[in-house]
């Protein structure tokens, strides 16, 4: 099998309807009418309404616990799909809406990640993201949060939420003090945002764009994300499901690929999406024509430009050199 790493993925957005249910019994709560379209399915019509939909599952997780339990049970799947690495997008706006406090939210999380490598191997890192349309002076708190190295499994800061609706300019202070910090950074453009918003993007301190699809519209900035090695967080699935693009024959995966950019594999919000890491790996190789060589090369590309310490980074990689699903 081929080992496996994803780099973007939201860590609410992890949690499936059953968890979601079990999760607001355990405290006490009823979940919020017009989440679920079935009792196995997420419901939401577009995107905005995905992120409302979000919003309202979040708003269940209210301990600690909960969040040790949906980091376990995602790394525990995804280490059943021979994934070896994950970086979890974890919001520190939506647990403080909950009366989470940032060091409760930050244990739990880790707890579950200690839980997943004792019992399946696999290792994880955290991302703290701002949510844009919460405003720059919120995304300025979180920067500085995460700039204060709060556990040692925060490698990195992210920004999500609605795109098109808050460019990532305004946001530049927040950047500046996650990175001036060495935290790696990266930011959701070029999704619900053309290329315009790509291009905006590489004006902060990035080195990776999360989706970044849309670059596609505009071949010279393709030429430039290849020749400054900035690496795009696919999502096919999730592109495809939320009418990105009509199909995984329209998506421009393969194409940036050829054009010399680093791309890698992501679920984003794997159930609602229906996707998973081991799924994206699979439509890699069924839709896009890769071989075991290929997907080893994303696999390769996403350790590399993972925000993890160097230490690790080297033994992930010896693990993919090595074949090795299960080295702890």
């Amino acid at each position: 099998m081929v080992p496996k790493a994803e780099l973007h993925v939201h860590l609410e957005g992890t949690a499936p309807p059953h968890l979601v249910r079990r999760i607001a019994e355990r405290n006490g709560l009823t979940v919020p009418d017009g989440v679920f379209a079935a009792p196995d399915r997420f419901a939401w019509r577009d995107f905005l309404d995905f992120l409302h939909t979000y919003d309202m599952a979040a708003s269940v997780i209210r301990t600690g616990e909960d969040y040790r339990d949906i980091a376990y049970e995602y790394l525990s799947a995804c280490a059943r799909q021979d994934a070896i690495y994950v970086e979890l997008i974890a919001s520190p706006d939506h647990a403080a809406l909950v009366g989470v406090d940032d060091a409760e939210h930050l244990d739990g999380i880790a707890a579950g990640i200690d839980a997943a490598r004792a019992e399946h191997g696999i290792e994880a890192r955290i991302l703290l993201t701002c949510i844009r349309n919460y405003g720059v002076e919120q995304a300025v708190r979180v920067a500085a949060y995460a700039a204060g190295r709060p556990h040692p499994y925060v490698v990195g800061f992210q920004m999500a939420g609605d795109e098109a609706g808050y460019p990532p300019g305004p946001f530049a202070e927040a950047y500046a003090i996650a990175a001036g910090a060495g935290l790696g950074c990266s930011v959701h453009a070029g999704e619900w945002a053309g290329a315009e918003s790509v291009r905006a993007a590489l004006e902060l301190p990035v080195t990776r764009i999360a989706h970044g699809v849309r670059a596609i519209e505009d071949p010279g900035l393709v030429d430039e994300l290849a020749s400054r090695g900035v690496v795009l967080e696919c999502c096919p699935t999730s592109n495809v499901v939320l009418g990105v693009f009509d199909s995984y024959e329209a998506h421009p995966l393969p194409a940036l690929r050829s054009a010399g950019v680093r791309v890698t594999l992501a679920s984003d919000d794997p159930p609602y999406f229906g996707a998973s890491v081991g799924g994206e790996y699979a439509i890699a190789r069924e839709r896009f024509g890769m071989d075991d060589d290929d997907l080893r090369e994303l696999t390769r590309t996403a350790i590399e430009a993972s925000f993890a310490e160097p230490g690790l980074r080297r033994a992930l990689l010896d693990r993919l050199d090595d074949g090795d699903l299960q080295r702890r």
